[in-house]
């Protein structure tokens, strides 16, 4: 069964173009080894961009069957795709997601029922 989990990273101030950047590359120059990564890691990963009064974040979602674990194997990465990726993650978030202590799972907190989409006649 798949599982979706929801992550909301802050953009350090001053880094939202940095981050633009980086997103149009993925987008671009590193589509290729950005679809790869993530086919390997058995996840679909979206990407958002909310701005707030505090500030701009990220919000990414990763769906498959273990997410977390994803994440975690991620940061754990080595070649050159996944080094300049976190880089990037490292400059723009102030995170380093090597260091999997550095960062907690999101909580579950409330879900409703999915909604079964039905064939119009």
């Amino acid at each position: 069964m798949k599982k979706l989990i929801a992550v909301a990273v802050p953009i350090l101030s001053g880094k939202t173009e940095q981050w633009k950047k980086f997103t149009s590359e993925l987008n671009g120059r590193y589509k290729k080894e950005y679809n790869e990564s993530r086919k390997t890691l058995g996840v679909h990963e979206r990407t958002f961009l909310q701005s707030s009064p505090q500030g701009d974040m990220v919000i990414v979602t990763l769906e498959g069957e273990n997410p977390e674990a994803a994440f975690q194997k991620f940061g754990q990465g080595t070649d050159e795709f996944s080094k300049w990726f976190l880089s990037q993650a490292k400059e723009i978030h102030g995170l380093d997601l090597s260091k999997s202590a550095e960062f907690s799972m999101p909580q579950l907190i409330a879900e409703t029922e999915l909604v079964e989409e039905h064939a119009h006649a």
